[in-house]
């Protein structure tokens, strides 16, 4: 449902399948039109062929432990964001299905959830925030049905299915008023680990209105998911986490990469600060800005990356002003600009250095000649 309102919102299918190859899992997209009440709704199906053997044919839903997902998600061919959002979300899901079952994160078995087409839905819905370019999600509260049943790998369950409920945790919910599913774990995973904060749409201009089907039921509402995609106008506000890590053995060539990792996945600002720590060792403080929904991906590069053993989280209001990123054609070629617009509707523009350094090599001309250009074909835009 994720996939489809995003896909039916503008969000380029080739684009999708394009990343999505990387996985290099046996599979087929099928995105059509169906009708769900009144409304016309982009329905999304991953069909994975049957696999044969000994004169029987079976589907590929057998299941997976976390670690042979997180091996699929390692070797895939992904942007480092989408490969470190989707481990992000495939952890959460861990973790609620360890305390749900009383076993280390390890042992946990995904039935549903491990098959190809979770992995395609999970990995798909990480993408496609990239490559529509979505700064902030927000997400009205969740509507969950009660009163029902849900089959799984377990045996049968009540709504909402307690590894859901468990997803749900510190996520503000209202009753759907029917007795169906009306969030898989799948589906609280993702949106748990993407959504900023829940509540009214918030103030923007919107550009463009997507509608994911679900399966066909009966009740009060169709079963669609709504997406609605638009941008924030002059200063605006939104939620940052900080996550800070003291560290006296980073061997200080090392942070290059450090940093690099870091931004790929998806953090908006990364500084290290000299420090004296305890015995009066020299060592580093390693301060990485982010949005909310990224602090666990960020989390697992600093573990990986550097020699971190805890990092300190702290979320925060931010006052920004809109921006944009755009690429503007001179006399020496195209060159990426940043254009920040203030509260009294003036226009800043701020050339791309490796851009205008990479231009002034190729051209022979000074740098500084290359950024004034760029930043008057940035203003010219208007």
């Amino acid at each position: 449902m994720f996939l489809g309102a995003l896909l039916d919102a503008g969000l380029s299918r080739r684009a999708l399948a394009a990343e999505l190859a990387g996985l290099e899992l046996d599979y087929k997209l099928v995105v059509r039109r169906v009708m769900r009440g009144a409304v016309a709704a982009r329905h999304v199906e991953v069909r994975v062929p049957a696999r044969r053997g000994k004169g029987k044919s079976a589907r590929h839903h057998s299941g997976r432990h976390f670690s042979a997902i997180e091996r699929v998600l390692r070797r895939a061919r992904l942007d480092t964001r989408v490969r470190e959002r989707a481990l992000a979300i495939f952890e959460t899901l861990a973790r609620a299905e360890a305390k749900i079952h009383g076993v280390p994160i390890e042992e946990v078995h995904f039935h549903e959830v491990g098959a190809v087409d979770a992995i395609v839905d999970i990995t798909g819905a990480a993408a496609a925030l990239s490559l529509l370019e979505v700064g902030t999600v927000t997400a009205s509260p969740v509507a969950v049905g009660s009163g029902g049943t849900v089959e799984t790998q377990h045996g049968k369950l009540p709504l909402p299915a307690p590894a859901t409920l468990e997803l749900l945790r510190g996520i503000p919910v209202v009753p759907a008023h029917v007795d169906w599913e009306t969030v898989t774990p799948t589906g609280a995973a993702i949106l748990g680990s993407i959504a900023e904060s829940f509540g009214p749409l918030p103030a923007m201009t919107v550009e463009s209105i997507g509608l994911g089907a679900g399966e066909e039921r009966e009740g009060p509402l169709p079963n669609v998911l709504r997406a609605v995609l638009g941008r924030a106008g002059g200063a605006g506000a939104d939620r940052v986490v900080l996550l800070e890590t003291n560290l006296d053995d980073l061997v200080p060539e090392h942070f290059d990469h450090l940093m690099e990792r870091l931004f790929e996945g998806g953090a908006l600002d990364v500084s290290l600060q000299p420090l004296q720590m305890k015995k009066n060792r020299p060592g580093f403080l390693v301060r990485v800005l982010a949005r909310p929904s990224e602090r666990v991906a960020l989390a697992r590069i600093l573990f990986a990356e550097s020699t971190a053993i805890g990092v300190r989280v702290t979320e925060s209001d931010r006052i920004v002003l809109e921006r944009e990123h755009r690429r503007v054609q001179t006399r020496y070629g195209r060159i990426r600009v940043k254009r920040v617009f203030d509260p009294d509707g003036r226009v800043h523009v701020s050339p791309e250095y490796d851009d205008c350094k990479a231009a002034a090599v190729r051209s022979g001309t000074p740098l500084r000649e290359v950024l004034r250009v760029a930043e008057e074909a940035g203003r010219a835009l208007d």
